[in-house]
């Protein structure tokens, strides 16, 4: 393997500013903003728009675009079966 061919791998504090919540672990990215973690040390912050924290799937707070169904969508676009309407008979 070479020498010198792996990214600097250090602490680094991921902050979602939404969700008010920051972890921290190691990472390559990199920043020049700091923050003062519970530790005392200072480590590179670098501020997410989403995280675990604030993703409707995670925090099962998703919002439903589709309120009718399947089913009820597709008998009121294609007919619903209705006897003498054509949908759903064999030709």
């Amino acid at each position: 393997m070479q020498q010198d061919k792996q990214p600097d791998y250090h602490p680094v504090v991921f902050r979602d500013r939404t969700a008010g919540y920051a972890f921290l672990t190691r990472s390559t990215a990199t920043s020049e903003r700091t923050i003062d973690w519970d530790d005392g040390e200072t480590y590179p912050v670098v501020d997410v728009e989403i995280s675990s924290e604030s993703h409707p799937f995670y925090t099962g707070k998703a919002r439903t675009v589709d309120s009718e169904g399947r089913i009820a969508q597709f008998e009121r676009r294609y007919g619903g079966g209705e006897p003498g309407s054509g949908a759903g008979e064999n030709a």
